[in-house]
């Protein structure tokens, strides 16, 4: 059930920039600090923000506002990293595993 996300994924530096085919979030954005900041969130992006804030310890923000979704990573991004967070944005409204 659910459909994958569909994501274009840019970094320069320490910031990533992830381009969905779907709204997210408001027009307003909401932005995370730490996954328990993001954990008492009950929207949709504070769900997305705790499972990649889990997913990568380097995190230092998340922000969401409609279908972009920006991510401030300390050291920057690798190649890993930066799949390893699509995947996350691709997943977030699929309920079952094929």
């Amino acid at each position: 059930m659910g459909q994958a996300i569909e994501v274009e994924a840019s970094a320069i530096g320490d910031i990533a920039i992830f381009d969905t085919d779907r709204t997210i979030s408001g027009q307003e954005g909401q932005q995370f600090s730490n996954s328990s900041e993001a954990k008492d969130s009950e929207t949709f992006p504070g769900r997305l923000a705790h499972k990649l804030f889990e997913a990568d310890g380097a995190l230092g923000s998340v922000f969401a506002a409609s279908n972009a979704i920006t991510v401030q990573r300390e050291g920057g991004w690798d190649a890993s990293s930066l799949a390893t967070t699509t995947s996350i944005i691709e997943d977030f409204f699929l309920f079952y595993s094929p």
